[in-house]
């Protein structure tokens, strides 16, 4: 079961290397990538089994060496959880990706496999250097795909993402060595506590989450976000938004819930930053005139609700987090390749009045349909069930303020999806509003995506036993630093 955690890590590198010695054929790019990401998947599923009906933590230590010597790869609930909904995304945007033909750009595929063991890794390190590495490893690529696959303003959106994500490395990378400098160490598990009971470690460890927290786009470090990911072709969108900004948020839950220990000290400033991501990213939301733009300000607002249930840090919190987390990142993958497939019909995802998708590409209003209402939290998507667990957490806390921002967020959340709806799928299709094919490729990832959505709402109780397996994990990490230590 060890070597599973490896997988995810080495099998993707591994096959874009071999790919890369094999230009221009790209039969051979798509079917590589495709087998490699459903056996990602299958192996994140094996984990997922393992940590939460067996009750175990896999840890392997790459080489045999004995902690703190080797590299460490550890799955728990809440890591195994990511894994599988990540590989998830990356196979619904390798399918969109031959639909739109994001993939016959030179390198795409390759460049998608090691960006997406960037991640899986990031998921499953258990110290804080081999987290900043294989943040880098999943970021150099996206520099890439930024480029390749940018519309009109990459240049500068290039610049701004690139010099944003290496202010957020350096400074990361200066956490690191702070945090090494103060105590010795940088596993998680020799960490554990450690900023709660020693105040220089609890700075050096505030420069770690602050750099974490621009790679999260968190207010008020997200401007780069909406200023870069909509020059992105959406299939990209879609892939950065299901891994880069949630390695980030993934890294400050884990790093506050084992290093700081969930220090209450520290509450009030993760729920004003949760508020404010929530009511901003909503706000930005409003005055954008494409779907592509609408969706990214609404990222920033949603990694809010996530943050504010790691806030509350109570057991019903930290499940809604997470079950919140999880279903989340497919809802927005799915919005995202959905305004793929209009882009690829209409040659634009402005809304620019000229409807009728709903009557021309049923499959794909239907799509966006399922996937907006769980974005906004109405029933039966697995979005309301998770913003009913959060603000059932915080009335068992009193935290009205919190439940009153939420439900006014979430009710202009649905005005922005409406008025997408409006504007891209009702009305009497204009005779030249779809200039391209949608085809299967591109229409059947978001759609199932929105399937999953509703399933993990009306059946969700698998994916709330994963949820309240982590959320424990996460307010009692004993058993993940035990782990993870060997003692």
């Amino acid at each position: 079961m060890t070597l599973l955690l490896l997988f995810p890590v080495a099998g993707p590198l591994l096959v874009a290397g071999g790919l890369l010695a094999l230009p221009g054929r790209l039969r051979t790019h798509r079917v590589a990538a495709l087998v490699t990401t459903v056996a990602v998947l299958s192996a994140g599923v094996a984990l997922l089994v393992t940590t939460t009906v067996a009750g175990d933590i896999p840890v392997l230590r790459v080489g045999g060496w004995p902690p703190p010597v080797a590299i460490s790869l550890a799955a728990d609930a809440f890591g195994a959880l990511l894994v599988t909904v990540s590989a998830v995304v990356v196979l619904g945007c390798l399918v969109s990706a031959v639909g739109s033909g994001d993939d016959r750009r030179p390198y795409f595929l390759p460049l998608v496999l090691v960006l997406s063991a960037g991640a899986y890794g990031a998921f499953l390190t258990t110290d804080l250097f081999n987290l900043f590495v294989l943040i880098e490893v999943m970021l150099v690529p996206s520099y890439v795909l930024l480029s390749l696959a940018g519309g009109i303003g990459r240049g500068g959106a290039g610049r701004v993402y690139v010099s944003t994500n290496l202010l957020g490395s350096t400074l990361l990378l200066g956490g690191v060595a702070l945090v090494y400098g103060t105590t010795g160490a940088v596993g998680l598990g020799d960490l554990a506590g450690a900023a709660r009971d020693e105040p220089a470690v609890a700075v050096a460890g505030g420069v770690v989450l602050l750099a974490l927290g621009v790679k999260s786009a968190l207010v008020p470090v997200h401007d780069w976000l909406p200023r870069t990911y909509p020059v992105a072709s959406p299939v990209v969108v879609a892939l950065f938004s299901g891994l880069l900004t949630k390695v980030g948020l993934y890294a400050v839950i884990r790093i506050y819930a084992v290093v700081y220990d969930g220090d209450p000290a520290y509450h009030w400033l993760l729920g004003v930053v949760a508020l404010l991501s929530m009511v901003v990213g909503v706000l930005g939301a409003v005055g954008e005139g494409s779907m592509r733009r609408i969706l990214v300000f609404h990222m920033v607002s949603q990694i809010g609700y996530v943050l504010l249930g790691v806030a509350l840090f109570t057991a019903a919190s930290l499940a809604a987090a997470v079950y919140y987390l999880a279903q989340y990142v497919l809802v927005k993958a799915a919005l995202l390749l959905c305004a793929a497939a209009v882009r690829a019909g209409r040659g634009t995802d402005r809304l620019d009045g000229t409807g009728g998708l709903a009557v021309q590409r049923p499959a794909l209003a239907l799509a966006f349909a399922g996937a907006a209402l769980s974005l906004a939290g109405l029933p039966p998507f697995s979005g309301f069930l998770a913003k009913f667990l959060l603000l059932r957490a915080a009335a068992e806390v009193d935290a009205w303020w919190a439940m009153t921002v939420a439900v006014l967020v979430s009710l202009v959340t649905l005005l922005s999806m409406l008025k997408i709806w409006s504007a891209l799928f009702t009305g009497e299709p204009a005779t030249d509003a779809v200039t391209g094919r949608i085809g299967r490729s591109l229409v059947a990832p978001p759609l199932a995506l929105a399937v999953l959505s509703l399933v993990a709402g009306l059946a969700a109780q698998p994916l709330l036993t994963v949820a309240e397996t982590a959320a424990d994990g996460l307010r009692d990490p004993a058993g993940y630093v035990r782990a993870v230590t060997g003692r």
